[in-house]
């Protein structure tokens, strides 16, 4: 499931981000960089010890920053690590940080002449951010970042279970009627 943005595609798919052949993949990081699980755990795993030596060195990410690593031995050459919010109520902050791990995400892509990328839906598993919520906010970013920045051609969101598959279907449509 896809829509057009100027000549960029925003698309939705289910299944494994350690799998992609975007030029990144974005991961869902905490603020010391280092192993967690879900995602994060899933990415490096797969993407070897490389990935977690360069994030080591780099030593800390705010939340609602990113950073840049390699990919070691994942498809994509780089792994933009950023670092959602914690999620409480909804009233401290936290769709504004949410917003901000795509946008930096996103400008740190466009910065390294990155065209084609993957997102998680971030801060969504033990974050507890609720996935309707943050599917919104994440489309809606992205979308609004496409009509500005078009250089970025391909941003796909890869995600877990049917249940997040079906919110940012949800959410896309709604989109694609603006």
């Amino acid at each position: 499931m896809h829509i057009i943005i100027n000549h960029s595609i925003l698309e939705i798919v289910e299944g494994d981000i350690t799998r992609q052949d975007t030029e990144a993949i974005v991961n869902a990081a905490n603020e010391q960089l280092r192993v967690g699980g879900g995602v994060d755990g899933a990415i490096n795993r797969a993407g070897g010890p490389r990935i977690q030596e360069e994030a080591r060195r780099i030593g800390y990410c705010p939340t609602g920053q990113a950073v840049i690593t390699t990919g070691g031995d994942l498809k994509a050459s780089f792994v933009i690590h950023t670092v959602g919010p914690i999620y409480k109520d909804g009233r401290q902050g936290e769709p504004e940080l949410l917003a901000s791990c795509y946008r930096e995400s996103l400008a740190l892509a466009r910065a390294r002449g990155i065209r084609s990328i993957a997102f998680p839906s971030i801060s969504t598993g033990v974050y507890g951010y609720p996935v309707a919520d943050a599917a919104r906010i994440a489309l809606g970013k992205v979308k609004a970042y496409l009509q500005q920045y078009p250089d970025i051609r391909l941003v796909r969101f890869v995600l877990f279970g049917q249940e997040a598959f079906e919110a940012y279907a949800a959410a896309l449509g709604e989109l694609a009627q603006e």
